[in-house]
C-alpha cells in the first residue's frame, strides 16, 4: 500500500488533481464569499414603479412611498409605460393607485385596492422581496386609512360606543392587495433552469476544450496550427448544435417551460455553447492545459455575476461591470426571455456574438503569433530515403 501511495504521489498527474480540488475550494470561497457580500445591502438598487391615478389621498401615500422604500422610486404617467418597464426588467415591481382609491376609502362597506405587478421571469429573489413589499406597503396604507376613518368617527361625539367600536373595526381593512404575477414562473425547477443551462454548458465546455487541447499536444507537430484552429472551430459547431439538442429536448420532456417554443430554444443554447466553447478554448490556446485554472475562475465569476440566483442589481459595481464582458450574464438574460417571457432575445444574442467573435479574433491572434514547432526527427528520417531515391 505504501509503495503505490508513493508511485501516485510520484506522479504529476496526481498532483495535478490534487492541486485543482484544492483551488476548486479557493477560487469558489473567494469570489462567491466577495461577490455576495453586502447583497443585502444593496437593496436600494432595486425599482420600483408607481402609477397614481387618485387626485385625494393616492398623491400623499406616492409621496410617503417614495420616501419611506429602501429602494428607488420612480412615478410613471400610465400603467403600460409602467407594465413596459417591468417587462424590460428596468423595475422590479409595478404599485397602482387606482383613480376611485380615495371615494371607496370614504364609502362605508367598500375597500380600497392597492395593484401590484411582479415579473417572474427574473430570478427567484426579486418575487420573494417584492411580495414582502406589497405586503408591507399594504399595511401602512391600510393603518393610514384607519387612522384617517377613526380621527373622522372621534369627531362625532354623539356616536355610541357601541357603534364607534364597529366602524373602526369596519375600517381596520379598508385597504387590501392586488399583487399579480407577469411571465409566470411554474415550479422552482423551472426556475432554476437558466442557472443549470449556464453552468452545466461552461463546465462542458471547459471540459471539452481540455480534451481537445490534450488531443492537438498527442497529435504534435505532424498538422500545422492554422489546421488544428481550424478543426477545433469546426468541432465547436458540431458539438454546439447536438449539445444544445440534447439539452433543449430534454428540458422540454421533463415539463420545462419555453415562451417562444423548442426550435427557438435549441437555437439559442447552440450560440450560448459556441459563445462559451469559443471563450474557454483562449484560456487553453494561451496557457494549454494550465488555462483550465483560469476557466474555473471564469466559470465562479460568472455564476456570480450573471444573475442565475441573484439578482444583478444587488451586486457590488465591481462584480456587475464584470458580468457585461462575460457570455453567462447574455446566457442567463437570454434564457429568462425565451422560458418565461420578456423583451425578446435580440439583446441577449448580440451580446453572446459579441464575445463569440472576439474570443474568435483573440484567438487567431494568439495562433499567429505562437512558433510552430518543427516536425520529429523520426519523420524527416522517414522521408530522406524517398528523396535519396
Amino acid at each position: 500500500m505504501g509503495n503505490a501511495l508513493k508511485a501516485f504521489l510520484q506522479k504529476t498527474p496526481t498532483k495535478i488533481g490534487i492541486a485543482t480540488a484544492i483551488m476548486f475550494q479557493l477560487i469558489f470561497s473567494i469570489v462567491w464569499m466577495t461577490g455576495y457580500d453586502g447583497v443585502s445591502d444593496n437593496t436600494s438598487h432595486l425599482k420600483i414603479a408607481i402609477v397614481n391615478e387618485d387626485a385625494g389621498l393616492g398623491k400623499q401615500i406616492a409621496e410617503q412611498i417614495g420616501s419611506g422604500l429602501p429602494f428607488q422610486v420612480s412615478i410613471e404617467a400610465s400603467v403600460d409605460e409602467a407594465r413596459q418597464k417591468l417587462n424590460d426588467r428596468d423595475v422590479q415591481m409595478v404599485m397602482h393607485i387606482p383613480v376611485d382609491f380615495s371615494k371607496r376609502l370614504q364609502t362605508p362597506g367598500q375597500k380600497s385596492e392597492l395593484q401590484y405587478w411582479v415579473n417572474e421571469s427574473n430570478p427567484a429573489m426579486i418575487k420573494s422581496v417584492m411580495s414582502g413589499v406589497a405586503a408591507n406597503v399594504t399595511a401602512a396604507v391600510n393603518k393610514q386609512a384607519v387612522a384617517a376613518g377613526a380621527q373622522a368617527v372621534l369627531t362625532q361625539m354623539n356616536v355610541p360606543a357601541a357603534q364607534a367600536q364597529s366602524t373602526a373595526e369596519a375600517l381596520s381593512e379598508k385597504v387590501t392587495a392586488n399583487v399579480q404575477s407577469t411571465n409566470p414562473v411554474t415550479g422552482m425547477n423551472n426556475q432554476m433552469v437558466p442557472m443549470m443551462l449556464v453552468l452545466a454548458s461552461f463546465v462542458g465546455s471547459m471540459i471539452m476544450g481540455m480534451n481537445l487541447q490534450q488531443a492537438s499536444v498527442m497529435i504534435g507537430p505532424k498538422v500545422g496550427r492554422w489546421h488544428k484552429f481550424a478543426a477545433r472551430g469546426i468541432l465547436n459547431v458540431a458539438a454546439a448544435v447536438v449539445t444544445a439538442l440534447v439539452g433543449s429536448s430534454f428540458v422540454m420532456l421533463l415539463g420545462g417551460q419555453s415562451a417562444h417554443g423548442f426550435m427557438a430554444l435549441w437555437g439559442f443554447e447552440t450560440l450560448c455553447l459556441l459563445a462559451f466553447m469559443f471563450f474557454s478554448q483562449l484560456f487553453l490556446l494561451l496557457l494549454g492545459n494550465a488555462g483550465m485554472l483560469l476557466n474555473i475562475i471564469m466559470l465562479s465569476a460568472q455564476l456570480v455575476s450573471s444573475g442565475a440566483m441573484v439578482p444583478r442589481e444587488l451586486l457590488s459595481d465591481f462584480y456587475y461591470d464584470l458580468g457585461r464582458f462575460l457570455p453567462a450574464t447574455y446566457a442567463v438574460e437570454g434564457n429568462m426571455n425565451l422560458l418565461f417571457g420578456g423583451p425578446g432575445m435580440g439583446g441577449a444574442a448580440a451580446g453572446l456574438v459579441t464575445v463569440m467573435l472576439c474570443s474568435i479574433a483573440v484567438g487567431l491572434l494568439i495562433t499567429a503569433l505562437r512558433k510552430e514547432k518543427a516536425p520529429a526527427a523520426s519523420a524527416v528520417a522517414s522521408v530522406s530515403p524517398k528523396l535519396a531515391n
